[in-house]
């Protein structure tokens, strides 16, 4: 049977007794031992299942077959040793039962509080690398210093950690042996929840969150997306960013900036309006674009432009073992030692080399940047004057111009500071008008990052040069230019490519796989650009990338037993990518509980702009390059 060919009865029931069910399925039809039943298997025989009218209905599909034993894998989770399972469960369409998992089950899986409820299922993962479960508190968070020395008392293994006032790239370093969770907000004796991306990612990253809230609010949860607002907040006020997430190592690194953008789409949604809380997040989001973006190094005055740079020191600690072998090893071979010694003699500080430290300046930026890694980046991140960070600040400046306009009388004052409406349309206009002089070649009709130390443009074509349709940045005229050259250089089979093929290759210098560049597509790029293309009134183009890449997920979840990971290989439109860091979100038995944060949101954003003759299309797993004449 086709997915199209669905034999559906909604009386008809099977009463099945869970465990030997599941024993069976695996034992027929899981034929490579993974714990799921995926196109890999190869069985070609049937299943016979015999409702309780005493039918025999016949199961011959893979995704029918890896949906029964999903629904087993629920039962048995549920201590249930029998299960009344309808041939619709079995037979549900894949679009129907991606989107409504996602918002029944996958959100309430990946949500987390940090509080005596949910610290142990944070404090017990692999990224605590010794057997104290360590909490780094603000100085002068008194609510949250209070909750957690006193669950310390009740938890003999916790321990906690007041951070100094001064949090010096020479503290973080201090600490990175003694890794741990960064507190978040505690309100009414209980952790705000917040929800993480997945997978071995267990805490509250920045960028992603923003992407993980759009899905929230189509799902209803406001609950969800208004507390990651809150919890930003208490970031800023305390650790004086939003951090790239809250583990003690990232305490000198922030995230590409989303607030403004979060805080409008919570209130547009809230019902009653609690304008006393706009006004508290609006004031701590201009605090953050002034002490963060403008009163740091990330503002670069030659240009009067952004940059991301992540101060620290040394290698960053997250990575996994070996990951710099290839960079260290030139370094090594200068000294004449083995690369595991100068390793050790570097992070000891007995050998100093000031272009391995800025080399890690660079790696830290790039991260910071969210796009690690990237060759647009590689080595050279805190150089750049980036088109995507600057057209997230020119919205955040367009956002406060409607918020404070709209909802403040014209009128908002912020640590002494009164701003008006006029003021941010000015320094949006001054951002546009910076960013056409440095970045928008007229030749390419595109924008590109700028290199301000080398003063000139360059020419990697990235998915983050058209962040400037989403943030309204562009004039009609820039966008008639672009939009032809994303639908020829970026579109993919699956969807939106990070990069190209042509930029990857001139620029890389060895053969590690970057998962932020060519073949790979990621969420973030696809929900920005089709917004952005749908309010320059390229409906017909948005619409084509988003079924291409609604497609890619749907396609992949039906061959591969519900699989829903962090990115794709959008040229061979598969989950299978073979980037430095794999892929999260493919590692599970039966049934994934979770997907994955941002991609769950894709999908629910794209199944609401899409219309239901294409979401028919995708149930029917109709290949896009059909659909749309290719």
């Amino acid at each position: 049977m086709s997915c199209n060919d669905k034999f559906i009865e909604s009386q008809t029931v099977f009463d099945l007794p869970v465990n030997r069910t599941m024993q069976e399925l695996l034992a027929g039809y899981d034929t490579d031992g993974d714990k799921k039943i995926t196109k890999d298997d190869a069985p070609n025989k049937d299943y016979f299942l015999v409702s309780t009218k005493g039918d025999t209905v016949i199961i011959r599909n893979t995704y029918y077959l890896s949906n029964l034993l999903q629904e087993l894998a629920i039962a048995n989770e549920n201590a249930q040793d029998t299960a009344l399972i309808t041939l619709r469960q079995i037979q549900e369409p894949p679009a129907e039962r991606i989107s409504r998992r996602i918002k029944t089950q996958f959100w309430d899986d990946l949500t987390r509080t940090i509080d005596e409820k949910g610290i142990n299922r944070i404090m017990d993962d692999d990224k605590m690398h010794d057997e104290r479960r360590r909490i780094y508190v603000p100085y002068d968070d008194h609510v949250g210093i209070a909750y957690f020395q006193n669950l310390q008392k009740k938890m003999p293994k916790l321990e906690v950690v007041v951070l100094p006032e001064n949090i010096t790239p020479e503290y973080v370093e201090s600490i990175n042996n003694m890794p741990g969770i960064l507190a978040l907000k505690i309100e009414n004796n209980k952790g705000v929840p917040f929800v993480v991306p997945g997978g071995r990612f267990n805490e509250m990253y920045g960028w992603d969150s923003y992407f993980e809230g759009v899905g929230l609010i189509i799902d209803h949860r406001l609950d969800l997306a208004k507390g990651m607002v809150d919890n930003f907040c208490y970031q800023i006020r305390h650790y004086g960013k939003i951090l790239n997430a809250n583990r003690s190592y990232y305490l000198t690194r922030t995230q590409p900036p989303f607030l403004s953008s979060y805080i409008r789409e919570v209130y547009a949604a809230m019902h009653p309006k609690d304008k006393k809380w706009l006004e508290e997040c609006l004031a701590t989001a201009i605090t953050e674009y002034e002490n963060v973006w403008v009163q740091s190094k990330r503002h670069t005055p030659t240009t009067g432009l952004n940059r991301f740079y992540a101060s620290g020191k040394g290698i960053p600690p997250e990575t996994e073992p070996g990951h710099f072998k290839a960079v260290l090893q030139e370094y090594a071979d200068r000294h004449k030692i083995a690369v595991e010694e100068f390793e050790e003699l570097y992070k000891a500080g007995v050998i100093k080399d000031s272009a391995l430290d800025r080399y890690f300046t660079h790696d830290r930026t790039l991260r910071e940047s969210g796009h690690d890694t990237s060759w647009r980046l590689d080595n050279i991140a805190a150089d750049l004057n980036c088109v995507d960070i600057n057209a997230l600040l020119y919205k955040y400046e367009k956002d406060f111009e409607f918020l404070i306009g709209t909802y403040f009388k014209d009128n908002f004052t912020v640590n002494g500071k009164t701003y008006t409406s006029a003021y941010w349309s000015e320094k949006a206009a001054d951002r546009r008008e910076l960013m056409e002089k440095y970045m928008w070649d007229e030749k390419a009709g595109c924008f590109f990052d700028y290199n301000f130390k080398k003063e000139e443009i360059t020419d990697y074509m990235s998915a983050t040069n058209f962040f400037p349709l989403w943030a309204g940045l562009c004039t009609h005229e820039q966008a008639e230019k672009m939009v032809p050259i994303l639908m020829s250089d970026l579109k993919a089979k699956g969807g939106i490519l990070a990069s190209t093929k042509q930029s990857l290759e001139k620029y890389k210098t060895n053969d590690v796989q970057r998962q932020w560049d060519y073949p790979n597509g990621w969420a973030p790029h696809q929900m920005l650009l089709w917004k952005g293309l749908i309010d320059y009134g390229y409906e017909k183009e948005a619409r084509e990338l988003i079924y291409r890449w609604l497609w890619t997920i749907t396609q992949n979840a039906v061959d591969y037993n519900g699989t829903i990971p962090e990115k794709y290989d959008v040229i061979n439109t598969t989950h299978k990518v073979y980037a430095e860091y794999g892929n999260v979100g493919t590692e599970f038995a039966y049934i994934t509980k979770s997907g994955f944060g941002w991609m769950n949101a894709s999908y629910q954003y794209g199944l609401s702009l899409l219309p239901q003759e294409y979401i028919q299309k995708l149930d029917n797993l109709e290949n896009p390059d059909v659909v749309f004449g290719e």
